[in-house]
């Protein structure tokens, strides 16, 4: 495995590594010995998380597996995440795409993104779509008085019906648009965990700034949480509430429905290939209120979708999971094999 994710705290793809090594080392250690960023150890396969520039030497390696993650695309990293100079972004958009085609395999986290690879230039036959995971032994109810502590940790009622949304605070993440909500759901708490990952190169940062330091009165910014830590928010969270106009596959939703927390969601097309419609979706800020209103005045409902989170996560389970990604890297090396002998 070659990864820097981790080295940037709160951001998506660092969770989803983490994830996936865990996972391997729990279900396949009986196929596979990992080493992480290791140069110089011989390997059947290289799997690389991150396009770091450095991680082109291992990835000329024509002997080897070379597995890519595509965890974004050029439109995604130029357009809402980072403030890339014009001039720049289309060396940025180039680089992205070589990474990508010299790998033997891509995996992308959801099938939305395969025609748009293809566009690119990168044979589908190359494409795999292997979803991400997130543990159950992390990310589960802690009970009623750990719920109490995290409320009150920040100023929020015992009673109080709790919006939660997470991740970097980027124009993408629809952050402004959670804001606007929240002023016209008086009645309920909003509380955004993340932060500016990557500083002031983010796009929107100037405005998003202004808007943390001075947010609408039922909205609180926590800034970036540790991961482990992110299971008392969630715990303290009546909904997840996800805003984001881009997205692949939020980590934050796969941690949250392991806990069973409705889900309101942008209406994106990439949801519907891997959420299966066990969410409430709208369009703009007045279906996003409506959804909201409904959830917190209906219990009926709101146990409905409690239910919808709950077939998310056991959809997503760890021998399912894990299943995959054996299948995977085994075929790819015995692909690799024969390549090499004829």
């Amino acid at each position: 495995m070659y990864s820097s994710a981790d080295k940037v705290d709160g951001q998506g793809v660092g969770s989803a590594y983490r994830e996936q090594v865990d996972l391997l080392r729990q279900e396949a250690s009986d196929l596979f010995t990992i080493s992480i960023n290791d140069w110089f150890k011989k390997a059947d396969i290289k799997h690389f998380h991150t396009i770091d520039p450095a991680f082109m030497i291992p990835m000329l390696d024509k002997k080897t597996v070379k597995v890519a993650y595509c965890h974004f695309l050029p439109d995604t990293v130029i357009d809402g995440s980072l403030n890339i100079p014009s001039g720049l972004q289309p060396i940025t958009s180039h680089y992205i795409i070589n990474f990508y085609k010299l790998a033997d395999r891509l995996v992308v986290v959801n099938p939305s993104f395969i025609p748009d690879l293809v566009r690119y230039g990168i044979p589908e036959e190359k494409i795999y779509y292997i979803p991400n995971y997130v543990s159950k032994d992390t990310f589960h109810p802690l009970g009623l008085e750990a719920r109490k502590a995290e409320r009150k940790k920040y100023g929020i009622a015992e009673d109080a019906f709790v919006v939660v949304g997470a991740g970097q605070v980027q124009t993408r993440k629809g952050v402004l648009d959670f804001c606007e909500v929240a002023k016209r759901c008086p009645d309920m708490e909003f509380v955004w965990a993340g932060g500016f990952s990557f500083g002031i190169i983010t796009d929107g940062y100037e405005e998003l700034k202004k808007v943390m330091e001075n947010p609408p009165a039922n909205v609180h910014f926590i800034g970036i949480v540790e991961r482990n830590e992110m299971v008392n928010v969630y715990n303290m969270a009546d909904v997840l509430f996800v805003p984001s106009y881009n997205e692949l596959f939020p980590m934050t939703i796969l941690e949250a429905v392991n806990l069973h927390i409705p889900l309101v969601l942008r209406d994106l097309d990439l949801y519907r290939d891997i959420l299966f419609g066990h969410y409430l979706a709208a369009s703009d800020n007045d279906g996003f209120v409506e959804k909201l209103e409904a959830l917190k005045a209906d219990r009926a409902l709101y146990a409905q979708y409690e239910q919808e989170s709950a077939l998310i996560s056991n959809y997503y389970s760890k021998e399912h999971v894990a299943k995959m990604w054996k299948e995977f890297y085994l075929d790819a090396y015995a692909q690799k094999q024969k390549e090499l002998r004829t």
